[in-house]
């Protein structure tokens, strides 16, 4: 017999296992998953926080994921969603691999709100990653295609605000300079004058991103208008194109996930955040 399992992976937080079926789902948790997760340092990065629990109701279902048996499943599997996810998405397959599973697991990186999309609204993908937690109008969408998202958490990654190695100015800053950097300012010296004249380059990630939905509710109060009409900004679902961005020029800054801060530690570094 062919066995599904439908999973969105959400690196903040959770989780999410769909089942058919069922009406008016709402998102269940369920005990956090084992996973390989490079830890952060507070002082090089800001946590990303945890999503609440979601709330008991009778009809919530509070089962346990089954553990799969990779022998014993058939088919393949696609996956898509956050570009943050991706590397322990990558993690995870490898090791179902390792342990029998012989049908082919395709994962696209296109950013938590495109997974959601695919997941909920095309019904095309059996796993989905994200960043953060699945909006209610997401959870109806399920719904309507017959998928019970239940969530699970799996870890909790951090947001970095990195800059250049070339870059010698810039090593701290406050949650009101972030805003300038990242918003309105044109050139570093409009935000700090002791700060070099020159235009400020700014790599972040697109707007089906979770990390950016989280940047823009931690920095901007969940307007992300003022990201999004910056001057010299390049954005991207592909951290990759950020982290290449951001390293080209000493007067670039961006964001992503801290495991590809982590990973080129040769080219660019994180900066403090408010000291930490």
């Amino acid at each position: 017999m062919r066995f599904k399992l439908f999973f969105v992976l959400l690196l903040t937080a959770l989780l999410v296992a769909a089942c058919g079926g069922g009406t008016e789902p709402e998102p269940t948790q369920a005990p956090a998953a084992e996973a390989d997760q490079t830890e952060s340092t507070a002082e090089e990065s800001a946590a990303e926080p945890t999503a609440e629990p979601a709330a008991e109701t009778d009809d919530t279902m509070m089962d346990e994921a089954p553990m799969p048996d990779p022998l014993a499943v058939s088919g393949n599997v696609v996956s898509a969603g956050s570009s943050t996810v991706f590397p322990l998405a990558e993690r995870m397959v490898e090791r179902y691999l390792d342990e029998g599973f012989s049908g082919d697991i395709t994962i696209d990186s296109i950013g938590s709100g495109a997974g959601f999309s695919r997941f909920c609204e095309a019904g095309e993908t059996d796993v989905s990653n994200a960043s953060r937690p699945i909006k209610d109008s997401e959870i109806e969408s399920c719904a309507a295609i017959g998928r019970t998202p239940i969530e699970f958490r799996v870890g909790t990654d951090a947001l970095a605000v990195v800059v250049s190695q070339d870059n010698d100015f810039l090593e701290d800053a406050t949650l009101e300079e972030l805003a300038l950097i990242f918003g309105s300012a044109e050139n570093w010296s409009d935000v700090n004058p002791d700060w070099p004249d020159e235009p400020i380059q700014r790599f972040i990630p697109g707007t089906d991103s979770g990390t950016f939905d989280y940047f823009t509710e931690a920095v901007f109060e969940e307007d992300p208008e003022p990201q999004l009409t910056a001057s010299n900004i390049q954005q991207s679902e592909d951290d990759n194109v950020l982290v290449q961005g951001v390293a080209g020029s000493p007067y670039a800054v961006g964001y992503f996930g801290y495991a590809y801060a982590a990973e080129n530690t040769d080219i660019i570094h994180p900066i403090n955040v408010e000291g930490v």
